[in-house]
């Protein structure tokens, strides 16, 4: 199955003085599209909070492969990669609408954190199995 992806057009604002998307903003699209994913799967952050939980990222590794410029359309995908702890990696890529180059990837690992203990659920799958109305999008 083909990963998760959302489009974004770039926006002047987000650009650096040499008219290149500023390094930053890469993550803040990389984090909009994990949200979309988690909306177009059927949990909604208002799920999350209501059950005491809520997704919280560890660490994000980011690759620059290709500059991107104001007016440029990307897609920014998300693909879930699990494990058998606690924490589950994303994996993503903005890619050009226009000609595919790849932009960046980012990788990030993320958890679940119960929101009253302040420590990770044991099992992040079943969490999104039990919330997800389209499983697919998580690669369940």
């Amino acid at each position: 199955m083909e990963p998760f992806t959302v489009r974004i057009v770039v926006r002047g604002y987000e650009t650096d003085s040499q008219g290149h998307l500023n390094q930053s903003v890469y993550l803040q699209y990389a984090e909009h599209g994990r949200w979309c994913a988690l909306e177009r799967g059927g949990i909604r952050q208002s799920d999350l909070l209501a059950k005491g939980i809520g997704p919280v990222t560890m660490e994000n590794t980011i690759r620059y492969r290709r500059e991107l410029r104001a007016g440029d359309e990307v897609d920014v995908s998300c693909a879930f990669k699990w494990s058998d702890g606690k924490s589950f990696r994303i994996e993503q890529a903005i890619r050009r609408v226009d000609d595919g180059t790849t932009a960046a990837e980012v990788t990030a690992v993320c958890g679940i954190l119960d929101l009253a203990e302040r420590k990770l659920v044991p099992d992040p799958r079943a969490v999104f199995h039990a919330l997800a109305t389209d499983k697919a999008v998580f690669g369940l």
